[in-house]
């Protein structure tokens, strides 16, 4: 039997590989009480603290209505807070709180380790090599 289109088109790969190697990781997440867009958003905040709302939906690959919707969610457990930009009071800032930033700390690392599981199986030089090809494609 010959190979289905799917067994080497590029897009259907990432997103089968993406699906098997978050898999893990988003049930530990529904463990936490959090949804992946809520992670998303968690721990781009995490390191880029005060973000535009549309940096933000950028950052998260939302778009502008899924955001808004997973911040007032968010907004409302109290994990991050929205304020107006001082330099443009049309503008929002995006901001975690002490309890976004709480909640985020732990999993920050659990991510790290879940990414690390994921690329073990690789040899040291394929593993920067996939993450710089990667790093490349997303540019």
């Amino acid at each position: 039997m010959s190979p289905g289109f799917t067994d080497d088109y590029l897009l259907y790969l990432l997103a089968a590989a993406s699906a098997r190697a978050s898999a893990g990781f988003h049930t530990l997440l529904a463990a936490q009480g959090l949804r992946v867009p809520e992670w998303r958003i968690l721990a781009c905040l995490a390191s880029r603290e005060g973000l535009k709302v549309t940096e933000l939906a950028q950052q998260t690959l939302f778009d502008q209505p899924r955001l808004t919707k997973t911040l007032n969610i968010m907004e409302r457990a109290g994990l991050v807070r929205r304020r107006s930009d001082p330099s443009d009071r049309r503008l929002a800032l995006v901001t975690l709180t002490a309890e976004g930033r709480a909640r985020v700390a732990p999993l920050l690392q659990q991510a790290r380790d879940h990414e690390a599981q994921v690329l073990a199986r690789f040899p040291a030089a394929d593993r920067t090599r996939l993450k710089a090809l990667l790093i490349a494609l997303a540019g």
